[in-house]
């Protein structure tokens, strides 16, 4: 078989493994690929397996620093539980504006954009005000809601 169509099977099987949630076996087939790949490399002295071999090292790497945080969604599924991040990226980008996304003209400091997200976050909990009267008590004095 092919080395292309043998990592391709592989890597479809750390999918699969990743996919639910066995971290370890998953690790174990990135191994294995990446060490069919170097020897493939250094037996050929091919520049664009060696890429490859690197790629694969470095998701070999992530998926090892990050093994606590990938779930089982192929249990979540069977359960009916949500397996989409589309919420989260939703929240980043209401708590972060698009305009800091999109790298317009605006330029802003690691502090200052870390000062930025709190105060949005806290505005978005709607704890803000009370926030702001404890930093300024003068500020606004408290209103009783009208209900009718």
């Amino acid at each position: 078989m092919p080395l292309r169509d043998e990592v391709v099977r592989q890597l479809e099987r750390a999918k699969w493994f990743l996919w639910h949630g066995n971290v370890f076996q998953a690790l174990k087939v990135l191994t294995t690929i990446h060490l069919d790949l170097e020897l493939a490399s250094w037996e050929r002295d091919d520049g664009k397996i060696g890429k490859l071999c690197k790629a694969v090292q470095e998701f070999h790497t992530f998926i090892d620093r990050n093994q606590a945080f990938i779930p089982n969604y192929g249990e979540r599924y069977r359960n009916g539980e949500r397996i989409s991040t589309g919420f989260v990226e939703s929240t980043v980008n209401q708590v972060v504006s698009r305009r800091m996304v999109k790298k317009q003209q605006m330029r802003w400091s690691h502090r200052g954009a870390h000062l930025l997200l709190q105060i949005r976050t806290r505005v978005l909990n709607g704890d803000w005000e009370d926030v702001f009267r404890r930093w300024y008590p003068g500020f606004r004095a408290y209103t009783q809601p009208v209900f009718a």
